[in-house]
């Protein structure tokens, strides 16, 4: 199985990026799709999910009405649209897949991709 992240960057804040992550290995479409992220010196935290359906989604409280996830099952891939990027905003971002329910756990998810750095600068 492999989870490839891509779409990372440097950007001012106020910018937008669009991080997208391709699937390989695994059923897809069977799968709960959420991106994490984690801040130096703080704790993995959840971001974003989507059901395999892409009608269900869940964020955060941070980036609601900023974050938008979705999903092209036809692709194995899913996306996260960043726009009014914060400073607060900087972290490695992971995309994970999950076989369960949507959780914003992160010790639930059955495989993690590799990190893409965001970085919002001031």
């Amino acid at each position: 199985v492999q989870l490839q992240a891509s779409g990372g960057g440097l950007v001012q804040a106020g910018d937008s990026l669009r991080l997208s992550c391709a699937v390989s290995g695994l059923t897809f479409s069977s799968y709960v799709m959420s991106w994490f992220r984690q801040a130096p010196g703080k704790e993995r935290e959840f971001v974003a999910g989507i059901r395999w359906s892409g009608t269900s989604t869940y964020y955060a409280d941070s980036v609601k009405g900023r974050f938008t996830i979705s999903r092209d099952n036809a692709k194995n891939t899913v996306y996260l649209q960043m726009n009014s990027l914060k400073p607060e905003d900087t972290a490695v971002y992971y995309c994970a897949a999950g076989g369960g329910a949507l959780r914003l756990d992160k010790d639930v998810y059955d495989f993690w991709g590799q990190e893409t750095q965001v970085t919002v600068s001031s």
